[in-house]
């Protein structure tokens, strides 16, 4: 039997060893590079794109720099996921490591006891990765001609406990008695390819997402469920129904299965709860992590953190914790 990628040597070119016993200025260097790495490190103005700048940090201070052509100050996050960013760089980039490290998720939670910080800086950072990460399936396509891509949704949230005693219990699959907060992801997986997910209240609403994610001429799988039969109007589908097969005849969405047993993991086994608000952050996560998942661990960090810090600053978390957004 072959060896799993996660056992293997390739799969751990990084280690957290190495990022905590690094100095200041070798994470400085390393974000330096990451961020500016057309430049090899050497600082780029945000302000107005000049390569002319010069260190003017205060004794012991945190990295700044300022513009000769300008005047203005910035620093290697400015403008980034990281703008004003109260830890040290060193931090961050064991926080990445931690994150990518963990094949199925990391809870806020055991973040903050990794790196001895509160829970809301933990729940804020890990939040800012998943952005980062989404940055890479914006405006994503998948399929083409002669390709096969298969369609699926799972849903998520409302969670409503049964009553007590047996005569007290509702039938819990009818509308009148949910609560309204479940909500379905779904997900278009290429087999052998990328993924793209979304957050939508029934898998009927997904059509329109759907058109504009799947190339034309794409072989679509999905299941038998009455919402994907619309498909049939622009693509070429094959149906599958579970209840007398997996797999038949060639069609199948075992790859989509794939993307929600890792985000039912990560639910049940790391957040016990996902938020209606974020569950699209967590299915943008588990869909990075499906795309990833043979690709070494040092890979993964530097991909974070070249996105995070080639991203605007925050679209979630400004005014974060005092439900301004």
């Amino acid at each position: 039997m072959a060896q799993h990628f996660l056992l293997s040597k390739a799969a751990k070119t990084l280690s957290l060893a190495s990022i905590f016993t690094m100095k200041d200025a070798e994470a400085e260097m390393t974000f330096r590079r990451i961020r500016w790495a057309d430049t090899n490190g050497e600082p780029v103005c945000p302000h107005c794109g000049g390569v002319d700048a010069y260190d003017c940090r205060r004794l012991k201070g945190a990295p700044r720099f300022r513009c000769r052509a300008c005047g203005k100050d910035f620093s290697i996050t400015s403008g980034t996921l990281f703008a004003s960013h109260k830890l040290p760089l060193r931090a961050y980039l064991a926080a990445i490591a931690i994150f990518v490290n963990e094949v199925k998720g990391k809870s806020a939670l055991a973040l903050s006891r990794d790196l001895n910080i509160s829970y809301k800086c933990a729940f804020v950072l890990l939040h800012k990765l998943r952005e980062a990460m989404a940055e890479e399936l914006k405006g994503r396509v998948v399929g083409g001609a002669g390709k096969v891509a298969e369609v699926d949704g799972g849903y998520f949230g409302g969670y409503i406990k049964p009553a007590n005693k047996k005569e007290n219990r509702r039938d819990r699959r009818l509308a009148r008695n949910q609560n309204g907060k479940r909500k379905v992801v779904v997900i278009v997986r290429e087999r052998g390819g990328n993924s793209v997910p979304a957050v939508f209240k029934s898998e009927a609403k997904a059509m329109a997402f759907l058109r504009s994610h799947i190339a034309h001429g794409t072989t679509v799988n999905a299941d038998e469920a009455s919402s994907w039969d619309e498909l049939h109007k622009r693509y070429e589908v094959k149906r599958i129904n579970h209840e007398e097969a997996y797999s038949l005849d060639g069609a199948c969405t075992n790859w989509a299965e794939e993307f929600f047993s890792r985000m039912r993991r990560a639910e049940i086994g790391h957040h016990h709860h996902i938020s209606g608000a974020y569950l699209l952050r967590y299915a943008q996560e588990a869909s990075w992590r499906e795309d990833n998942r043979r690709k070494a661990n040092g890979e993964q960090v530097e991909r974070v953190a070249k996105l995070a810090l080639g991203a605007k600053p925050s679209v979630d978390f400004s005014g974060y914790w005092q439900r301004h957004q």
